[in-house]
Protein backbone atom coordinates (compact mmCIF):
# COMPACT_ATOMS: atom_id res chain seq x y z
CA UNK A 1 0.00 0.00 0.00
CA UNK A 2 1.42 3.09 -1.11
CA UNK A 3 1.59 5.57 1.57
CA UNK A 4 1.91 9.62 0.06
CA UNK A 5 4.21 12.20 2.23
CA UNK A 6 4.45 15.98 1.85
CA UNK A 7 7.55 16.77 0.24
CA UNK A 8 8.50 20.52 -0.55
CA UNK A 9 10.23 19.80 -3.77
CA UNK A 10 6.85 17.64 -4.92
CA UNK A 11 4.32 19.94 -3.75
CA UNK A 12 4.66 23.18 -5.47
CA UNK A 13 3.86 26.06 -2.84
CA UNK A 14 2.48 24.14 0.01
CA UNK A 15 4.53 24.29 3.19
CA UNK A 16 4.93 21.82 5.52
CA UNK A 17 4.36 22.30 9.54
CA UNK A 18 8.31 22.83 9.90
CA UNK A 19 8.04 25.87 7.61
CA UNK A 20 4.87 27.39 8.59
CA UNK A 21 6.35 27.57 12.44
CA UNK A 22 9.34 29.11 10.77
CA UNK A 23 7.38 31.56 9.19
CA UNK A 24 5.15 31.98 12.16
CA UNK A 25 7.55 32.38 14.87
CA UNK A 26 10.34 33.52 13.11
CA UNK A 27 10.01 35.28 10.13
CA UNK A 28 6.30 36.82 11.02
CA UNK A 29 7.99 38.55 14.40
CA UNK A 30 10.72 39.80 12.63
CA UNK A 31 8.90 41.23 9.75
CA UNK A 32 6.20 42.78 12.40
CA UNK A 33 9.62 44.28 14.78
CA UNK A 34 11.45 45.63 11.35
CA UNK A 35 8.00 46.87 10.17
CA UNK A 36 7.82 49.02 13.98
CA UNK A 37 11.56 49.87 13.85
CA UNK A 38 11.01 51.73 10.30
CA UNK A 39 7.37 53.29 11.32
CA UNK A 40 9.59 54.53 14.65
CA UNK A 41 12.24 56.33 12.79
CA UNK A 42 9.72 57.34 9.87
CA UNK A 43 8.24 59.07 13.01
CA UNK A 44 11.48 60.82 14.39
CA UNK A 45 12.82 61.41 10.69
CA UNK A 46 9.92 63.33 10.32
CA UNK A 47 9.66 65.36 13.37
CA UNK A 48 13.16 66.54 12.45
CA UNK A 49 12.45 67.43 9.35
CA UNK A 50 9.75 69.70 9.88
CA UNK A 51 12.15 70.48 13.16
CA UNK A 52 14.50 71.35 10.65
CA UNK A 53 12.30 73.45 8.16
CA UNK A 54 10.98 75.37 11.10
CA UNK A 55 14.76 75.97 11.99
CA UNK A 56 15.46 77.17 8.55
CA UNK A 57 12.64 79.60 8.47
CA UNK A 58 13.56 80.69 11.87
CA UNK A 59 17.49 81.26 10.75
CA UNK A 60 15.86 83.58 7.83
CA UNK A 61 13.62 85.26 9.64
CA UNK A 62 16.90 86.33 12.44
CA UNK A 63 18.65 87.39 8.96
CA UNK A 64 16.31 89.98 7.98
CA UNK A 65 14.77 90.83 11.32
CA UNK A 66 17.89 93.27 12.03
CA UNK A 67 17.40 95.42 8.76
CA UNK A 68 13.93 95.56 9.00
CA UNK A 69 13.49 96.65 12.14
CA UNK A 70 16.01 99.38 11.50
CA UNK A 71 13.74 100.56 8.25
CA UNK A 72 11.02 99.86 10.36
CA UNK A 73 12.60 102.19 12.99
CA UNK A 74 13.15 104.87 10.12
CA UNK A 75 9.87 104.36 8.59
CA UNK A 76 11.65 103.47 5.31
CA UNK A 77 9.34 101.04 3.02
CA UNK A 78 11.28 100.68 0.02
CA UNK A 79 13.99 99.42 2.85
CA UNK A 80 11.48 97.59 3.93
CA UNK A 81 10.73 96.03 0.52
CA UNK A 82 14.13 95.24 -0.32
CA UNK A 83 14.63 93.28 2.97
CA UNK A 84 11.75 91.25 2.20
CA UNK A 85 12.46 90.67 -1.37
CA UNK A 86 15.82 89.26 -0.26
CA UNK A 87 14.61 86.20 1.43
CA UNK A 88 13.08 84.17 -1.88
CA UNK A 89 16.84 83.95 -2.67
CA UNK A 90 17.23 81.06 -0.85
CA UNK A 91 13.96 79.52 -3.08
CA UNK A 92 12.74 77.77 0.60
CA UNK A 93 10.45 81.14 1.16
CA UNK A 94 6.72 81.08 -0.05
CA UNK A 95 5.98 84.96 1.23
CA UNK A 96 7.58 87.39 3.86
CA UNK A 97 5.77 90.47 5.42
CA UNK A 98 5.91 92.95 7.88
CA UNK A 99 2.97 94.34 10.52
CA UNK A 100 2.65 96.55 13.34
CA UNK A 101 1.95 95.29 16.76
CA UNK A 102 -1.50 95.80 16.11
CA UNK A 103 -1.26 93.02 13.38
CA UNK A 104 -1.55 95.54 10.60
CA UNK A 105 0.54 94.75 7.65
CA UNK A 106 2.67 97.47 6.60
CA UNK A 107 4.74 95.55 3.76
CA UNK A 108 4.73 92.29 2.21
CA UNK A 109 6.36 90.10 -0.24
CA UNK A 110 4.90 86.83 -2.01
CA UNK A 111 1.62 85.42 -0.55
CA UNK A 112 0.88 86.20 3.75
CA UNK A 113 -1.80 87.09 5.51
CA UNK A 114 -2.94 90.63 5.22
CA UNK A 115 -3.95 91.42 8.21
CA UNK A 116 -3.63 89.35 11.90
CA UNK A 117 -5.04 92.38 14.20
CA UNK A 118 -8.46 89.73 14.52
CA UNK A 119 -6.03 87.08 15.63
CA UNK A 120 -4.22 86.47 18.99
CA UNK A 121 -0.63 86.42 17.36
CA UNK A 122 0.55 90.20 17.66
CA UNK A 123 -1.21 89.91 21.21
CA UNK A 124 1.18 86.97 22.34
CA UNK A 125 4.05 88.63 20.90
CA UNK A 126 4.10 91.59 22.29
CA UNK A 127 3.00 89.93 25.52
CA UNK A 128 6.16 87.21 25.44
CA UNK A 129 8.62 89.18 22.71
CA UNK A 130 9.20 85.72 21.82
CA UNK A 131 8.53 84.06 17.74
CA UNK A 132 5.54 82.38 17.12
CA UNK A 133 4.26 79.69 14.94
CA UNK A 134 1.06 78.62 13.19
CA UNK A 135 -0.54 77.06 10.30
CA UNK A 136 -3.22 78.68 8.11
CA UNK A 137 -5.08 78.87 4.57
CA UNK A 138 -4.64 81.74 2.58
CA UNK A 139 -5.41 82.24 -1.63
CA UNK A 140 -6.89 78.28 -0.65
CA UNK A 141 -3.19 76.94 0.42
CA UNK A 142 -2.08 75.73 3.79
CA UNK A 143 1.00 78.17 4.60
CA UNK A 144 3.21 77.60 7.95
CA UNK A 145 3.46 80.92 9.29
CA UNK A 146 6.58 81.84 11.22
CA UNK A 147 6.63 85.40 13.36
CA UNK A 148 9.71 87.10 14.40
CA UNK A 149 9.13 89.93 16.59
CA UNK A 150 10.80 93.37 15.68
CA UNK A 151 12.75 95.36 18.04
CA UNK A 152 13.90 98.76 18.00
CA UNK A 153 17.18 100.49 18.93
CA UNK A 154 15.47 100.64 22.45
CA UNK A 155 14.39 96.95 22.81
CA UNK A 156 11.15 97.91 22.28
CA UNK A 157 8.71 95.74 20.07
CA UNK A 158 7.80 97.80 16.87
CA UNK A 159 6.21 95.12 15.04
CA UNK A 160 6.23 91.55 13.59
CA UNK A 161 7.79 89.68 10.54
CA UNK A 162 5.94 86.64 9.20
CA UNK A 163 7.79 84.24 6.93
CA UNK A 164 5.44 81.67 5.17
CA UNK A 165 6.05 78.33 3.32
CA UNK A 166 3.41 75.76 1.98
CA UNK A 167 2.69 72.99 4.70
CA UNK A 168 3.04 70.85 1.84
CA UNK A 169 7.03 71.33 2.06
CA UNK A 170 6.98 69.77 5.27
CA UNK A 171 5.40 66.11 3.82
CA UNK A 172 6.96 65.90 0.55
CA UNK A 173 10.57 65.21 1.77
CA UNK A 174 8.86 62.49 4.12
CA UNK A 175 6.97 60.98 1.80
CA UNK A 176 9.73 60.34 -0.15
CA UNK A 177 11.75 58.70 2.46
CA UNK A 178 8.33 56.76 3.75
CA UNK A 179 8.38 54.91 0.05
CA UNK A 180 12.25 54.31 -0.19
CA UNK A 181 12.32 53.32 3.66
CA UNK A 182 8.89 50.41 2.89
CA UNK A 183 10.47 49.38 -0.34
CA UNK A 184 13.75 48.87 1.71
CA UNK A 185 12.03 46.63 4.64
CA UNK A 186 9.28 44.65 1.77
CA UNK A 187 13.17 43.76 0.22
CA UNK A 188 14.35 42.83 3.62
CA UNK A 189 11.18 41.14 4.41
CA UNK A 190 11.53 39.17 1.11
CA UNK A 191 15.15 38.69 2.22
CA UNK A 192 14.14 37.04 5.68
CA UNK A 193 11.65 35.02 4.07
CA UNK A 194 14.05 33.51 1.68
CA UNK A 195 17.01 32.95 3.98
CA UNK A 196 15.31 31.09 6.57
CA UNK A 197 13.10 28.85 4.20
CA UNK A 198 16.11 27.83 2.13
CA UNK A 199 18.70 27.87 5.29
CA UNK A 200 16.12 25.63 6.49
CA UNK A 201 15.93 23.29 3.80
CA UNK A 202 19.66 23.48 3.30
CA UNK A 203 20.19 22.41 6.42
CA UNK A 204 16.94 20.33 7.85
CA UNK A 205 14.57 20.14 5.46
CA UNK A 206 16.28 18.57 2.67
CA UNK A 207 17.83 15.47 4.88
CA UNK A 208 14.28 15.09 6.74
CA UNK A 209 12.79 14.67 3.09
CA UNK A 210 16.16 11.77 2.33
CA UNK A 211 15.19 10.43 5.71
CA UNK A 212 11.19 10.44 4.73
CA UNK A 213 11.97 8.88 1.34
CA UNK A 214 13.53 6.10 3.12
CA UNK A 215 10.68 5.95 5.80
CA UNK A 216 8.32 5.32 2.17
CA UNK A 217 10.66 2.78 1.25
CA UNK A 218 10.19 0.75 4.34
CA UNK A 219 6.28 1.45 3.88
CA UNK A 220 6.52 0.11 0.55
CA UNK A 221 8.17 -3.15 1.76
CA UNK A 222 11.90 -2.74 1.62
CA UNK A 223 12.61 -3.94 4.75
CA UNK A 224 15.89 -4.50 3.89
CA UNK A 225 16.31 -0.59 3.32
CA UNK A 226 18.52 1.45 5.91
CA UNK A 227 18.69 5.09 5.87
CA UNK A 228 21.48 7.01 5.34
CA UNK A 229 22.81 8.73 8.68
CA UNK A 230 23.59 12.24 6.85
CA UNK A 231 22.74 16.04 8.17
CA UNK A 232 23.01 17.31 11.39
CA UNK A 233 23.05 15.14 14.60
CA UNK A 234 19.47 15.27 15.56
CA UNK A 235 18.73 14.11 11.63
CA UNK A 236 21.40 11.31 11.73
CA UNK A 237 20.47 10.48 15.41
CA UNK A 238 16.72 9.90 14.00
CA UNK A 239 17.94 7.85 10.83
CA UNK A 240 20.03 6.26 13.34
CA UNK A 241 17.15 5.18 15.33
CA UNK A 242 15.07 4.01 12.13
CA UNK A 243 17.83 1.56 11.61
CA UNK A 244 17.94 -0.18 15.19
CA UNK A 245 13.89 -0.40 14.86
CA UNK A 246 14.25 -1.57 11.06
CA UNK A 247 16.72 -4.33 12.56
CA UNK A 248 15.03 -4.82 15.98
CA UNK A 249 11.64 -5.44 13.69
CA UNK A 250 13.61 -7.83 11.20
CA UNK A 251 15.12 -9.92 14.18
CA UNK A 252 11.95 -10.13 15.90
CA UNK A 253 10.51 -11.31 12.53
CA UNK A 254 13.49 -13.93 12.53
CA UNK A 255 12.93 -15.51 16.19
CA UNK A 256 9.07 -15.34 14.78
CA UNK A 257 9.88 -17.05 12.40
CA UNK A 258 12.17 -19.69 13.38
CA UNK A 259 9.47 -20.36 16.28
CA UNK A 260 6.83 -20.69 13.34
CA UNK A 261 9.40 -22.68 12.04
CA UNK A 262 10.06 -25.00 15.34
CA UNK A 263 6.64 -25.33 15.70
CA UNK A 264 5.82 -26.51 12.45
CA UNK A 265 8.26 -29.56 13.08
CA UNK A 266 7.25 -30.07 16.58
CA UNK A 267 3.81 -30.49 15.19
CA UNK A 268 5.41 -32.51 12.17
CA UNK A 269 7.11 -34.55 14.78
CA UNK A 270 3.69 -35.09 17.50
CA UNK A 271 1.88 -36.23 14.16
CA UNK A 272 4.72 -39.09 13.30
CA UNK A 273 4.91 -39.89 17.01
CA UNK A 274 1.20 -40.18 17.39
CA UNK A 275 0.88 -42.33 14.30
CA UNK A 276 4.00 -44.19 15.27
CA UNK A 277 2.28 -45.11 18.71
CA UNK A 278 -0.72 -45.98 17.05
CA UNK A 279 1.76 -48.29 14.62
CA UNK A 280 3.49 -49.31 18.19
CA UNK A 281 0.17 -50.26 19.62
CA UNK A 282 -1.04 -52.21 16.90
CA UNK A 283 2.16 -53.97 15.75
CA UNK A 284 2.56 -55.10 20.51
CA UNK A 285 -1.04 -56.50 19.96
CA UNK A 286 0.13 -58.02 16.46
CA UNK A 287 3.65 -59.60 17.89
CA UNK A 288 1.91 -60.86 21.02
CA UNK A 289 -1.02 -62.67 19.45
CA UNK A 290 1.60 -64.49 16.67
CA UNK A 291 4.53 -65.48 19.61
CA UNK A 292 2.58 -68.31 20.73
CA UNK A 293 1.44 -69.73 17.30
CA UNK A 294 4.86 -69.47 15.72
CA UNK A 295 6.08 -71.26 18.97
CA UNK A 296 3.56 -74.13 18.64
CA UNK A 297 4.05 -74.09 14.64
CA UNK A 298 8.28 -74.60 15.69
CA UNK A 299 7.66 -77.05 18.46
CA UNK A 300 5.52 -79.29 15.95
CA UNK A 301 7.84 -79.30 13.08
CA UNK A 302 11.15 -80.08 15.15
CA UNK A 303 8.77 -83.19 16.34
CA UNK A 304 7.59 -83.94 12.96
CA UNK A 305 11.45 -83.48 11.79
CA UNK A 306 12.29 -86.35 14.95
CA UNK A 307 9.38 -88.73 13.80
CA UNK A 308 10.56 -88.49 10.21
CA UNK A 309 14.15 -88.17 10.37
CA UNK A 310 14.14 -91.34 7.53
CA UNK A 311 12.82 -88.62 5.14
CA UNK A 312 15.51 -86.55 3.69
CA UNK A 313 12.78 -84.63 1.25
CA UNK A 314 10.23 -84.20 4.15
CA UNK A 315 12.94 -82.90 6.07
CA UNK A 316 13.84 -80.28 4.02
CA UNK A 317 10.49 -79.05 4.23
CA UNK A 318 10.24 -79.05 7.35
CA UNK A 319 13.56 -77.41 7.87
CA UNK A 320 12.57 -74.73 5.27
CA UNK A 321 9.02 -74.24 7.75
CA UNK A 322 11.25 -73.72 10.71
CA UNK A 323 13.66 -71.24 8.97
CA UNK A 324 10.66 -69.15 7.91
CA UNK A 325 9.40 -69.55 11.31
CA UNK A 326 12.31 -68.04 12.66
CA UNK A 327 12.08 -65.16 10.69
CA UNK A 328 8.95 -64.48 11.79
CA UNK A 329 9.75 -65.01 15.20
CA UNK A 330 12.89 -62.24 15.30
CA UNK A 331 10.35 -60.11 13.21
CA UNK A 332 8.15 -60.76 16.60
CA UNK A 333 11.06 -60.06 18.75
CA UNK A 334 12.12 -57.18 17.10
CA UNK A 335 8.71 -55.93 17.46
CA UNK A 336 8.37 -56.65 20.97
CA UNK A 337 11.74 -54.66 21.76
CA UNK A 338 10.89 -51.66 19.64
CA UNK A 339 7.83 -51.19 20.88
CA UNK A 340 7.65 -52.40 24.89
CA UNK A 341 9.48 -50.09 27.58
CA UNK A 342 12.66 -50.60 28.15
CA UNK A 343 13.19 -51.82 32.24
CA UNK A 344 16.92 -50.63 31.93
CA UNK A 345 19.05 -51.86 34.44
CA UNK A 346 22.09 -49.45 34.31
CA UNK A 347 25.81 -50.11 35.88
CA UNK A 348 29.30 -49.32 35.37
CA UNK A 349 30.82 -52.22 33.23
CA UNK A 350 33.86 -52.43 30.94
CA UNK A 351 32.44 -53.73 27.16
CA UNK A 352 35.57 -55.94 26.25
CA UNK A 353 33.58 -58.96 27.73
CA UNK A 354 30.58 -58.19 26.08
CA UNK A 355 32.25 -57.30 22.71
CA UNK A 356 34.28 -60.52 22.62
CA UNK A 357 30.69 -62.76 23.47
CA UNK A 358 28.90 -60.77 20.31
CA UNK A 359 31.42 -62.17 18.10
CA UNK A 360 30.96 -65.77 19.22
CA UNK A 361 27.02 -65.20 19.35
CA UNK A 362 27.38 -64.17 15.49
CA UNK A 363 29.81 -66.64 14.59
CA UNK A 364 27.51 -69.28 13.24
CA UNK A 365 25.46 -66.70 10.92
CA UNK A 366 29.19 -65.62 9.82
CA UNK A 367 30.09 -69.16 8.83
CA UNK A 368 26.40 -69.94 7.51
CA UNK A 369 27.01 -66.63 5.10
CA UNK A 370 30.21 -67.12 4.43
CA UNK A 371 31.98 -64.16 5.58
CA UNK A 372 34.40 -62.66 7.98
CA UNK A 373 34.36 -60.03 11.30
CA UNK A 374 37.47 -58.28 12.18
CA UNK A 375 37.87 -57.04 15.48
CA UNK A 376 40.35 -54.44 17.06
CA UNK A 377 39.48 -54.39 20.65
CA UNK A 378 42.04 -52.35 23.11
CA UNK A 379 43.04 -53.85 26.42
CA UNK A 380 42.40 -50.77 28.24
CA UNK A 381 38.91 -49.60 27.54
CA UNK A 382 37.60 -47.28 29.84
CA UNK A 383 34.75 -48.75 31.46
CA UNK A 384 31.17 -47.08 30.78
CA UNK A 385 27.41 -46.76 32.75
CA UNK A 386 24.98 -48.63 30.44
CA UNK A 387 22.97 -51.93 30.65
CA UNK A 388 24.30 -54.53 29.10
CA UNK A 389 21.26 -56.67 27.49
CA UNK A 390 20.07 -53.15 25.87
CA UNK A 391 23.82 -52.60 25.05
CA UNK A 392 23.86 -55.84 23.53
CA UNK A 393 20.66 -55.76 21.75
CA UNK A 394 21.97 -52.73 20.09
CA UNK A 395 25.27 -53.93 18.91
CA UNK A 396 23.82 -57.18 17.53
CA UNK A 397 21.30 -55.37 15.23
CA UNK A 398 24.35 -53.20 14.00
CA UNK A 399 26.32 -56.30 13.56
CA UNK A 400 23.23 -58.23 11.50
CA UNK A 401 22.94 -55.26 9.72
CA UNK A 402 26.21 -54.89 8.41
CA UNK A 403 26.58 -58.79 7.54
CA UNK A 404 23.15 -58.60 5.43
CA UNK A 405 24.81 -55.35 3.48
CA UNK A 406 28.54 -57.18 3.41
CA UNK A 407 30.53 -58.72 0.63
CA UNK A 408 32.65 -60.48 2.58
CA UNK A 409 34.28 -58.07 5.53
CA UNK A 410 32.89 -57.14 8.99
CA UNK A 411 35.15 -54.98 11.02
CA UNK A 412 34.40 -53.96 15.10
CA UNK A 413 36.61 -51.65 16.59
CA UNK A 414 36.49 -49.16 19.24
CA UNK A 415 38.44 -46.05 20.53
CA UNK A 416 38.20 -43.46 23.19
CA UNK A 417 38.73 -40.02 24.10
CA UNK A 418 38.20 -37.68 27.17
CA UNK A 419 34.52 -37.58 27.07
CA UNK A 420 32.71 -40.68 24.84
CA UNK A 421 33.28 -44.55 24.16
CA UNK A 422 32.99 -44.80 20.13
CA UNK A 423 31.98 -48.28 18.92
CA UNK A 424 32.46 -48.46 15.05
CA UNK A 425 31.12 -51.01 12.75
CA UNK A 426 32.24 -51.33 9.47
CA UNK A 427 31.34 -53.43 6.39
CA UNK A 428 32.57 -53.51 2.60
CA UNK A 429 29.07 -53.39 0.75
CA UNK A 430 27.41 -50.61 -1.06
CA UNK A 431 27.63 -48.18 1.44
CA UNK A 432 24.90 -45.44 2.35
CA UNK A 433 21.84 -45.03 0.43
CA UNK A 434 20.91 -41.81 -1.73
CA UNK A 435 18.45 -39.71 0.51
CA UNK A 436 18.36 -38.15 4.02
CA UNK A 437 20.09 -40.34 6.53
CA UNK A 438 17.86 -39.35 9.15
CA UNK A 439 15.41 -41.24 7.08
CA UNK A 440 17.08 -44.45 8.22
CA UNK A 441 16.30 -44.25 11.95
CA UNK A 442 12.83 -43.72 11.20
CA UNK A 443 10.82 -47.02 12.26
CA UNK A 444 9.68 -49.04 9.61
CA UNK A 445 11.73 -47.37 6.97
CA UNK A 446 13.85 -49.97 5.41
CA UNK A 447 16.11 -49.79 1.91
CA UNK A 448 16.56 -53.50 1.73
CA UNK A 449 14.32 -56.38 -0.58
CA UNK A 450 10.86 -57.30 0.78
CA UNK A 451 10.87 -60.09 3.14
CA UNK A 452 14.82 -58.89 4.42
CA UNK A 453 13.85 -56.66 6.96
CA UNK A 454 11.64 -54.56 9.25
CA UNK A 455 13.17 -51.31 9.14
CA UNK A 456 13.42 -51.35 12.96
CA UNK A 457 17.10 -52.24 13.56
CA UNK A 458 18.59 -49.35 13.54
CA UNK A 459 15.42 -47.42 14.85
CA UNK A 460 16.37 -49.77 17.83
CA UNK A 461 19.68 -49.07 18.39
CA UNK A 462 19.14 -45.00 18.72
CA UNK A 463 16.56 -45.95 20.94
CA UNK A 464 19.22 -47.58 22.69
CA UNK A 465 21.38 -44.88 22.04
CA UNK A 466 18.99 -42.01 23.38
CA UNK A 467 18.44 -44.14 26.63
CA UNK A 468 22.08 -44.25 27.56
CA UNK A 469 22.65 -40.08 26.54
CA UNK A 470 24.74 -41.09 23.46
CA UNK A 471 24.15 -41.12 19.42
CA UNK A 472 23.81 -43.11 16.64
CA UNK A 473 25.97 -41.55 13.75
CA UNK A 474 25.81 -43.31 10.11
CA UNK A 475 29.03 -42.79 7.46
CA UNK A 476 31.29 -44.16 5.57
CA UNK A 477 33.39 -46.71 6.15
CA UNK A 478 37.17 -47.59 5.47
CA UNK A 479 36.60 -50.78 4.10
CA UNK A 480 34.07 -49.12 1.42
CA UNK A 481 30.83 -49.84 2.67
CA UNK A 482 28.57 -47.90 5.85
CA UNK A 483 30.29 -47.36 9.22
CA UNK A 484 27.48 -47.39 12.33
CA UNK A 485 29.40 -45.38 15.13
CA UNK A 486 27.67 -46.05 18.71
CA UNK A 487 28.69 -43.21 21.17
CA UNK A 488 28.40 -43.98 24.95
CA UNK A 489 29.26 -40.86 27.70
CA UNK A 490 31.74 -42.18 29.83
CA UNK A 491 30.51 -40.07 32.80
CA UNK A 492 27.63 -40.92 34.20
CA UNK A 493 24.58 -38.75 33.19
CA UNK A 494 23.31 -36.84 36.35
CA UNK A 495 19.51 -38.00 34.58
CA UNK A 496 20.35 -41.26 32.79
CA UNK A 497 17.68 -41.51 29.83
CA UNK A 498 17.00 -45.26 30.57
CA UNK A 499 15.66 -44.70 33.82
CA UNK A 500 13.06 -42.36 32.58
Amino acid sequence: MRKLYPFIFNTGLRLNTVQRSLLLFVVLPLVLLTALGIRFGLGQAGDYQQERLKNDLELIGRAISIPVGAALSQNDSQAIELALGSVFVLGEVYGASVFDVDGNRIASAGITETDLSRTSIPTRIVATGKQQEAFSRVGGRELFSHFEPLFDTSGQIKGMIQITRRASDFGQALSQLQIIAWLVWGLLSLTILCAVLLGHYGSIGRHVDKLLLHMQRVAQGDHAHRAALEGPNEVAALGEGLNQMLDSIEQAQDNLEQHRKAETELLARLKDNEKMAAIGSMARGIAHELGAPLSVIDGRARRLQTSLSDDPQQQRQLEGIRDQVARLTRTVRQLLDYCRPAATEPRTQTLLPLLQGLHSALQPELDAAGKQMHCQLPDDLPPVYADDGRLELALLNLCRNALQAADGQIGISVEADADWLHMHIDDDGPGLPDGPIERLLEPFYTTKSPGEGTGLGLAIVNSVAEEHAGSLQLGHSPLGGCRATLSLPLTRPETPHAES
